[in-house]
C-alpha cells in the first residue's frame, strides 16, 4: 500500500504540473464526448434537404412536390428549371437528392400506363441515401395508391372493395428495439466509450512509457518501492500510477452515460447500473492495454503506434456501423479480439435490448480478469526492464 499511494501521489503531482496531461484525460475528453452529444442531440434526422425538376408541371407532379415537402425527413431546399441546374446543385453538395418529374408523367398516368419519378441519389453517405429513398419511395406510393384507389372507385368497386384489392398482402414491420430509430441512442452512446477507449489506452501507455522516454523509470521504482523493485511493489506502483487516469476518464463516460439516458428522459429497457460497471471494467482494461504496451516494447512511440492499431479501428469493427454477421472471416475475428466489440454488445443488450442481466454477465467478467493479467503482466515486464538501464531512453 505504501507503494501504491507514493506513486498516487507522485502521478497526481505530475498532472498537475503538467497541464496538457492533465487536459488528456479530463477536459479534453469531456469536451469531446460533449461535442459528440450535441452533435446527435436531435435524435432523428430530419428535413434533409433535396431538389425537384418538374418537367411535367401537371396537377399530378406537383402534388408529388407537396407530398414530398410535406414528409418530415424531407425538405424540398430548391426547384431547377432543366437538367443543367440540377447538376450543379447535385455537384456542389446543396441538396442531399434529386427527384425528377418527367414530361407527359400524368398523361401516362392517365391512360393506363406506369410513370416513372426519377430519384438520383449519391449512395456515398449511406445515411442520407437510405432515408431519402425510404421517404421518396413512401410518398410515391402514397401517391400512387390513391391514383389507383379512386380510379377502382370509378369503375364502381366500394371504398373498402377497392382498399382491399388494391393490397392483397401486407407487411406489417415490428421494431422491437429503438423504435424512434434514434440517432443519439445507438450512435452517439456507442461512439462515446469508443473515443474514451482511445484516449485511455494512449494516457496508459503515455503514463509507463513516459518514464522510459525520460530514463526515470528506475527513479520512480524507487521512490515508490525503495531497493530491488519487487513484482507485487512493482504491480502496486503501476497501480498508482494508472489509477488517476482510469478514474477521470471513467467518470467522463459515466457522466455521458447519465447525460444519454436519464438526462434525456430515456429509461434504458435493460440494468443501467451494469452497464455502468462495465464500462469502469472497460475503462481499466483499456488503461492497462497502454501500460502493457509500453511496457512490453520499452519504448513510447512504439506503445502509441500500438495503441492507434488497436483502438482507432474500434469503432468500425463494433458491430455498430456494419454489422458482424456481413463481416468475412478475418475481419470478425479481429472485430472478436478487439475489447470494444464485447463491450458495446453488452451496452446494447441492456440499454436497449433489455436482455437478461445473465445474458451480459460473461464480457465485463472476462475484461477484468483481462485487465489484471494485463497489470501483472507490464509489472514483470517493468521489474525486467528496471534492470536493463540500457533499454531506457527510447523513443
Amino acid at each position: 500500500m505504501s507503494a501504491f499511494r507514493t506513486s498516487l501521489r507522485l502521478e497526481t503531482q505530475r498532472l498537475r504540473a503538467q497541464p496538457w496531461e492533465l487536459a488528456l484525460v479530463s477536459w479534453v475528453p469531456a469536451l469531446a464526448a460533449l461535442l459528440l452529444l450535441w452533435t446527435f442531440s436531435t435524435g432523428v434526422p430530419t428535413r434533409l434537404p433535396i431538389g425537384v425538376l418538374d418537367q411535367d408541371h401537371s396537377s399530378l407532379s406537383r402534388q408529388l412536390v407537396r407530398l414530398l415537402d410535406a414528409t418530415p425527413g424531407l425538405h424540398v431546399a430548391e426547384r431547377w428549371a432543366d437538367e443543367a441546374q440540377m447538376q450543379r446543385a447535385l455537384v456542389a453538395g446543396r441538396v442531399q437528392a434529386a427527384v425528377q418529374l418527367p414530361r407527359g408523367l400524368a398523361r401516362e398516368v392517365k391512360h393506363g400506363r406506369a410513370g416513372q419519378v426519377l430519384l438520383l441519389h449519391n449512395a456515398q453517405l449511406g445515411t442520407h441515401s437510405s432515408m431519402i429513398q425510404r421517404d421518396v419511395r413512401a410518398v410515391v406510393a402514397t401517391a400512387s395508391a390513391g391514383i389507383e384507389l379512386n380510379a377502382r372507385m370509378r369503375r364502381g368497386q366500394s371504398p373498402a372493395a377497392a382498399r382491399q384489392a388494391l393490397e392483397p398482402l401486407r407487411a406489417a414491420p415490428v421494431a422491437l428495439f429503438n423504435t424512434a430509430t434514434n440517432y443519439e441512442q445507438f450512435l452517439a452512446s456507442a461512439l462515446v466509450p469508443a473515443l474514451l477507449h482511445i484516449l485511455a489506452m494512449t494516457a496508459g501507455a503515455w503514463a509507463v512509457g513516459r518514464e522510459l522516454r525520460d530514463r526515470s523509470l528506475g527513479r520512480w521504482l524507487q521512490a515508490c518501492v525503495g531497493g530491488a523493485p519487487g513484482w507485487a511493489g512493482t504491480l502496486a506502483a503501476l497501480a498508482g500510477k494508472l489509477l488517476p487516469a482510469w478514474v477521470l476518464l471513467t467518470a467522463v463516460g459515466l457522466l455521458a452515460l447519465t447525460a444519454l439516458t436519464v438526462g434525456r428522459g430515456w429509461h434504458p429497457a435493460g440494468s443501467l447500473g451494469w452497464t455502468m460497471l462495465a464500462l469502469a471494467v472497460f475503462m481499466a482494461l483499456s488503461v492497462a492495454m497502454g501500460a502493457f504496451a509500453a511496457a512490453l516494447g520499452r519504448s513510447l512511440r512504439l506503445a502509441l503506434s500500438a495503441t492507434a492499431f488497436l483502438t482507432a479501428p474500434a469503432f468500425a469493427f463494433g458491430g455498430i456501423g456494419f454489422p458482424l454477421g456481413a463481416m468475412s472471416f478475418g475481419a470478425r475475428a479481429w472485430a472478436q479480439a478487439l475489447p470494444y466489440t464485447h463491450y458495446a454488445r453488452v451496452q446494447v443488450q441492456q440499454l436497449q435490448m433489455g436482455a437478461p442481466l445473465a445474458v451480459s454477465l460473461a464480457a465485463p467478467l472476462a475484461m477484468l480478469l483481462a485487465t489484471a493479467a494485463l497489470l501483472a503482466a507490464s509489472a514483470a515486464l517493468l521489474g525486467r526492464a528496471a534492470r536493463a538501464p540500457q533499454s531506457w531512453g527510447r523513443r
